[in-house]
C-alpha cells in the first residue's frame, strides 16, 4: 500500500506553511510572486536564488517589493524561458532533420538517375539495338530527367521554405536568449549576465598588465524611498541609476547589470583600479547631481545617492573573491558614511586608522 501522493502532499502543506512564515518576517509584500519566491526557497530547488535571498536579507533585514520582482523574474520566470527554448530548440531540430530527409530522397534520386543511364547508354552501345529500342530508350531517358528535375524543383523550394523557417526561429531565440540575460525593469544585464561576464572576464588572460575591475554599486536608504513614496518611485530611482550608467560606461566589452534589488555591478575588462575608479566616481556624481521628481505631481524628492566599492582582479583571484573584494570596499563606504567611491586601496587605508 503506497503512501506516495498523502507524502507529498503533507510536504507540499509543510512548505507552505513555512513560506508564509518567512514571507511574514522578511518580506515587505504578500503577493503571489512572493509566495512562489519564498516557496521555491524552502524546496531548495534553486541554491542560486537561496544564496541571493541570504545576502539581501543579511544586508537589508527584509525583501522589498523590488527584491521579489527581480527574484522572480530570474530564478522563476528564468524556467519559462528556458521551457520556450527548449520548444524552439525541437522545432530547429525537426526542420533540419525534414531538410536531411529530403536530401536523402534526392541522392536517391539522382543514384537511381545514374544508374538508369549507365544502362541506357550500354543498350545504346549494343549494335544489335533496333530504332524501336532506341526509341524507347530516349523515351525513358526523357521521363527519368522529368522526374530528377521534379524532385531537386521540389527539394529547393523546401530549401527556402526551411531556410526562412530557420532564420526566424534563430532570431526568436536569440531575442529569447537576450530577454534572459535582461532585467526587465531596468533594461541593464541581470544576475545571470553579471556573473557569467564576471566568470568570463576572470578566466581570461590580462593583456599588457591590464586587468578586470569591478564596480559594485548600492543605493543609500533605498529602503526610505520605498517607504516614503511609494514601490512606484523606488523603481523610478533603478531606473535612474540605470540611465547614469549607461552614460558614463563606454568601455569597449564592459558590462553593466542589475543583481539585485538595489544593487549594481559593472565589470571592466582590461581596466586598471585608477580607471575603474574614475569611472565609479562619474557614475556617483552624476546620479547626486540629479533632482528625483514625482511624476504623478511634480513634487521634488531630493537627491539620491550611491555608494561604490572598486576592486580588480589579482593573479589568484576568481570571480567569487573578486566580487567578496568590490563588496568589501562598498561596505566601507556604507560605514565611511554613504555617498563616497572606495576601492581597495583607500579601503584598507580606512581599515589601518581604525
Amino acid at each position: 500500500m503506497s503512501h506516495g501522493p498523502d507524502l507529498d502532499r503533507d510536504r507540499s502543506f509543510v512548505l507552505a506553511q513555512r513560506s508564509f512564515e518567512l514571507m511574514r518576517d522578511y518580506c515587505a509584500c504578500a503577493t503571489p510572486r512572493a509566495y512562489a519566491v519564498w516557496y521555491l526557497y524552502v524546496s531548495g530547488a534553486q541554491p542560486l536564488m537561496n544564496d541571493a535571498i541570504k545576502r539581501l536579507t543579511t544586508q537589508n533585514g527584509t525583501l522589498t517589493s523590488t527584491d521579489i520582482e527581480g527574484l522572480h523574474d530570474t530564478y522563476i520566470d528564468g524556467r519559462r524561458l528556458a521551457v520556450e527554448v527548449d520548444r524552439m530548440n525541437s522545432s530547429l531540430i525537426a526542420e533540419v532533420e525534414g531538410i536531411m530527409e529530403m536530401i536523402e530522397v534526392s541522392i536517391r534520386s539522382t543514384t537511381q538517375y545514374g544508374e538508369s543511364l549507365q544502362a541506357l547508354s550500354q543498350d545504346i552501345a549494343n549494335t544489335a539495338t533496333t530504332r524501336a529500342r532506341l526509341r524507347e530508350i530516349v523515351t525513358t531517358i526523357i521521363a527519368n530527367t522529368r522526374d530528377v528535375t521534379a524532385n531537386n524543383r521540389t527539394l529547393e523550394a523546401r530549401m527556402r521554405e526551411s531556410r526562412s523557417e530557420i532564420e526566424g526561429l534563430r532570431e526568436t531565440l536569440e531575442a529569447a536568449r537576450l530577454e534572459s540575460l535582461t532585467d526587465a525593469l531596468t533594461g541593464l544585464g541581470n544576475r545571470k549576465s553579471f556573473e557569467t561576464a564576471l566568470h568570463r572576464a576572470c578566466d581570461a588572460p590580462a593583456q599588457a598588465g591590464r586587468s578586470t575591475s569591478l564596480i559594485v554599486l548600492d543605493i543609500d536608504s533605498f529602503k526610505r524611498f520605498n517607504d516614503l513614496y511609494g514601490h512606484l518611485t523606488g523603481d523610478q530611482v533603478l531606473r535612474l541609476v540605470a540611465i547614469v550608467m549607461r552614460e558614463h560606461v563606454a568601455q569597449p566589452g564592459a558590462t553593466l547589470a542589475r543583481f539585485g534589488g538595489e544593487e549594481f555591478a559593472i565589470v571592466l575588462p582590461e581596466t586598471d583600479l585608477a580607471e575603474a575608479r574614475a569611472v565609479a566616481e562619474r557614475v556617483r556624481t552624476s546620479v547626486t547631481g540629479r533632482e528625483l521628481v514625482k511624476r504623478s505631481t511634480g513634487e521634488s524628492l531630493g537627491k539620491v545617492t550611491v555608494s561604490l566599492g572598486v576592486a580588480t582582479r589579482r593573479e589568484d583571484d576568481n570571480a567569487v573573491s573578486l566580487l567578496e573584494r568590490a563588496d568589501a570596499c562598498l561596505f566601507a563606504a556604507k560605514r565611511a558614511g554613504r555617498n563616497r567611491t572606495l576601492d581597495e586601496t583607500e579601503a584598507a587605508l580606512l581599515r589601518d586608522v581604525a
